[in-house]
């Protein structure tokens, strides 16, 4: 069974706080941070609508995402989400189905 990775992008709303992330498990993480189950950045600013995400792989390649992505711009990252997600829908609804 191949193992699969995913990079996310978490907002608190329609540009508002943004948190990227990434794990092997999607559906549990992003329930983690809805559920504030764990004290940190995503609790502090109430950032849990999964707004952009990507999957891959390699964990390698996945680490090496998440870590280019924290680098970019606000901007940049703005424009990554509008570009797949332009009404910032909370992408979480359509993974659990």
């Amino acid at each position: 069974m191949e193992k699969h990775y995913y990079v996310y992008l978490l907002a608190s709303g329609r540009n508002g706080t943004l948190y990227v992330g990434v794990t092997s498990n999607l559906i549990r993480h992003i329930h983690e941070h809805r559920t504030k189950a764990a004290d940190g950045f995503s609790k502090r600013y109430d950032v849990d609508k999964l707004v952009w995400f990507e999957e891959t792989q390699d964990v390698i390649a996945a680490i090496s995402r998440e870590k280019r992505i924290k680098k970019y711009s606000r901007a940049w990252k703005i424009n990554l989400i509008e570009e797949a997600n332009p009404q910032w829908r909370d992408l979480f609804e359509d993974i659990t189905k």
